[in-house]
């Protein structure tokens, strides 16, 4: 069996440092789905804007490996408690590939008739390949009563993030709510606790350098990278 992308994303993560450990933890998070000219037959849309949400089929581009291992260190357990790679959502797996729920905004058309998808709560690195979209549906998909196993005990995990005004309105207007509640995620590695240690988390064109301290995240700077 041979699978090819079908299209990719374009987010504003350049490195994995940062994202959203999930998909739908920072709602305002967006990417743009982009079709390969091939795929981008509008028949092959017809009717998809009547769903809210969308599952992507993706490769974890980032995290190729020659071999595999039966159980992966989860971030979020402090990276010493090992559980079975089929337990988790780790990006290293016999197969490497994800899946994340999103939400649909639009449907756009390029001046080269090439279709893409606007979809927010995104999770993915940027020129990260899709294999596949197909529709959410809530009266399958969704069940409210599944069990969360180990990772029920991180369920509401988040930082208190001390972000100075003047540093704060160095970023744009548009990106400040959803770069705040990237941060607030902890994008650390949960066995990092060195409150002295200095972390650089880039979005877009901006780099943020932060400490952490007492489930405090305190940034320091804010800078831009000019390309």
């Amino acid at each position: 069996m041979e699978i090819e992308p079908i299209a990719y994303i374009r987010t504003d993560f350049k490195d994995k440092f940062g994202i959203p450990r999930q998909s739908g933890r920072v709602e305002s998070l967006t990417g743009r789905v982009i079709f390969l000219p091939q795929y981008s037959n509008p028949d092959a849309f017809r009717e998809l804007e009547g769903f809210s949400h969308l599952w992507l089929i993706f490769d974890f581009s980032g995290a190729h490996r020659s071999k595999w291992s039966p159980t992966v260190r989860p971030p979020r357990l402090g990276g010493n408690r090992r559980v079975g790679v089929f337990a988790s959502r780790s990006p290293y797996r016999p197969n490497p590939l994800g899946l994340s729920s999103v939400r649909l905004l639009r449907i756009e058309k390029t001046k080269n008739e090439e279709i893409s998808l606007v979809v927010s709560g995104v999770d993915l690195l940027d020129m990260t390949p899709i294999y596949d979209v197909k529709p959410y549906l809530p009266f399958t998909d969704s069940h409210p009563d599944a069990l969360s196993g180990y990772a029920a005990e991180k369920q509401s995990y988040q930082l208190k993030v001390i972000f100075p005004e003047p540093l704060l309105q160095k970023l744009p207007q548009g990106d400040r709510r959803t770069i705040f509640y990237c941060l607030a995620e902890d994008p650390r590695p949960s066995y990092h606790n060195n409150p002295d240690r200095v972390y650089k988390m880039c979005y877009g064109s901006f780099e943020i350098a932060f400490r952490v301290a007492d489930q405090e995240l305190t940034v320091i700077d804010v800078t831009e990278k000019l390309s």
